[in-house]
C-alpha cells in the first residue's frame, strides 16, 4: 500500500489548541487607545445673519471632540437654525407671494 497523506479527522470532544499569549494573534495592538482628534478643515461662508453665521460657527467645537460629543453640537446647531427659521415665519411683515389675500374683488 502506498503512503497517503492522512484525512483523518480530530476524535470527537478534541479541542484545538489554545494559542500562546505571545502568538495570539492581536488586531489592535497597534491601535491607539485614545485616538487624537483630527479636524475636518471645513470652511464655512458667512451668511450675512449674525445669529445663523454663530451657529454655524459653533460646528467647528465638534473638531475639539471625540465622535461621541458631536452629537450634542450638531443638535445644538439644528436647535439653533430650526428656531431661527421658525422666527422668520412669526415677523410681521408683507404677505409673501403665495399668501392670499381675503380683500381682492
Amino acid at each position: 500500500m502506498a503512503d497517503q497523506p492522512s484525512t483523518q479527522e480530530p476524535a470527537e470532544g478534541a479541542t484545538e489548541p489554545e494559542p500562546s499569549p505571545d502568538t495570539a494573534p492581536r488586531p489592535f495592538a497597534d491601535a491607539d487607545p485614545e485616538p487624537s482628534v483630527q479636524p475636518f478643515g471645513v470652511t464655512v461662508e458667512p451668511t450675512g445673519n449674525a445669529e445663523v453665521d454663530a451657529l454655524l460657527e459653533r460646528l467647528a467645537d465638534a473638531d475639539d471632540l471625540p465622535t461621541e460629543g458631536h452629537i450634542e453640537v450638531y443638535e445644538d446647531v439644528h436647535r439653533g437654525l430650526r428656531d431661527t427659521l421658525t422666527a422668520l415665519d412669526s415677523r410681521p411683515g408683507p404677505p409673501g407671494p403665495n399668501q392670499r389675500h381675503e380683500d381682492r374683488s
